[in-house]
């Protein structure tokens, strides 16, 4: 099973230091202005969508190439396959352009007073560099004239590539439909690797899962005082993984059911539905241990968004959970459901681990997943994230309107779907 080369271009120690405008006043703090004002920049590449990240202002008085006080990141950009063919041997430029204002432009209808500050540009090659890391820039930068004879504003900031080789798979269809997974390699070549067989059993088999574990937390929570009809509820969906020879190997189990809340058709954020993602446990085909644990809900506000939590499951069981990803993802529009833990977080993985396309809500959708070749060291590892990619895409599902029918592949007997 051989991973397709990827590189991520990583824009770090990101920092701004501001001029002193010597017709004011001087203040405490070494010639930088206390400014209230917050400042970000905007991050462009040619053909990728552009990235905004904040700016904190440096308040260092050490010499003048010494590294920031404090310092942010940002997303940066993940060059797959394509953009590396697109790219190979030619530079490209990074373009940053900072802001003093607010990112988002305007505030209760009025302008924040976004005002360009200025631009840096940084030289980009990949020769080289699905093979090893290359620094292209680690230092300050000058933005441009300052007022008066103060010395200008400065950003710093440090770009550069690491290789981030990947497995891709591609769903064959929508996992209600039990599709066969392939691996994708190259541009032409798809591989069968995996099939899915999803199940929607009323009795709750869930719970013949999960009956081993600790239930302290609320794992397999109950309604207490009310008992929802069995048309208000989505329960007792998953899927299992199985390899080539038919044994399982993973699976995404509901273990609680996804309900509305009381007065409203919608699955609340204090109410989530969750899902079990499972090994097998030893060498057994009909037990499993948690491996992670997902929760999903429709967020309210102007617009309809499903949101996760995924956690990962400690040798403490599923009463622990360490969290390592949480988002929203828009209903009318799909996205990616992404862990992608950053240096600067606690946690027991780093870099990217994973990514995973979402269809919006109605669409038909066959998940196309990327798993970081570090976390898979055999096919049930990456088997796991092909479980948690069935398990997110279906919560989108899990997740409807509870005015809205759903799909007969996802129903049960006495509930009211279309065909």
């Amino acid at each position: 099973m051989d991973p397709c080369p990827f590189v991520r271009l990583i824009v770090e120690s990101l920092s701004l230091k501001l001029p002193v405008d010597p017709s004011k006043p001087a203040v405490a703090g070494g010639g930088i202005h206390p400014s209230a004002t917050p400042c970000f920049c905007k991050l462009r590449l040619k053909n990728f969508p552009a990235q905004t990240a904040l700016l904190p202002l440096s308040s260092s008085k050490s010499a003048a190439d010494a590294p920031p006080d404090t310092a942010t990141s940002a997303p940066g950009f993940h060059l797959d396959p394509a953009a590396l063919r697109r790219l190979a041997g030619k530079p490209f430029t990074l373009r940053v352009s900072v802001y003093s204002g607010r990112m988002g432009g305007r505030t209760c209808g009025v302008s924040s007073g976004k005002k360009l500050l200025g631009r840096v540009q940084v030289s980009v090659g990949l020769d080289g560099a699905q093979a090893r890391p290359v620094v292209f820039q680690s230092g300050w930068l000058k933005l441009g004239p300052a007022p008066g004879k103060a010395a200008p504003a400065r950003l710093h900031l440090v770009v550069r590539s690491e290789p981030d080789p990947r497995f891709l798979f591609q769903f064959g269809g929508e996992p209600e439909l039990s599709p066969v997974v392939y691996q994708i390699q190259g541009s032409n070549i798809r591989q069968p690797v995996f099939s899915c067989k999803f199940s929607a059993d009323r009795n709750c088999r869930s719970r013949s899962l999960a009956s081993d574990f600790p239930s302290s937390r609320g794992w397999m929570r109950t309604l207490s005082g009310e008992r929802e009809r069995h048309s208000r509820e989505r329960k007792g969906w998953m899927v299992t993984i199985h390899d080539l020879s038919g044994s399982p190997v993973a699976a995404a189990s509901m273990v609680t059911p996804f309900v509305p809340s009381p007065g409203s058709d919608r699955v609340s954020r204090s109410n989530p539905g969750a899902w079990l993602i499972l090994r097998p446990n030893g060498y057994s085909v009909s037990s499993w241990k948690p491996w992670g644990r997902l929760e999903a809900w429709r967020e309210r506000g102007p617009t309809d968004g499903l949101g996760y939590k995924f956690e990962l499951v400690t040798e403490g069981g599923p009463t622990r959970g360490i969290p390592i990803a949480e988002a929203t993802l828009s209903v009318k529009r799909g996205g990616q459901f992404s862990i992608d833990v950053g240096s600067s977080l606690k946690s027991p993985v780093k870099g990217f681990v994973m990514a995973s396309t979402v269809e919006a809500e109605g669409k038909t959708s066959k998940p196309a997943v990327q798993v970081g070749m570090q976390h898979v060291t055999c096919m049930p590892d990456a088997a796991l994230f092909i479980a948690l990619s069935a398990a997110i895409d279906l919560s989108m599902d899990a997740c409807q309107l509870f005015s809205h029918k759903l799909r007969k592949e996802l129903c049960h007997d006495d509930q009211d779907c279309y065909s």
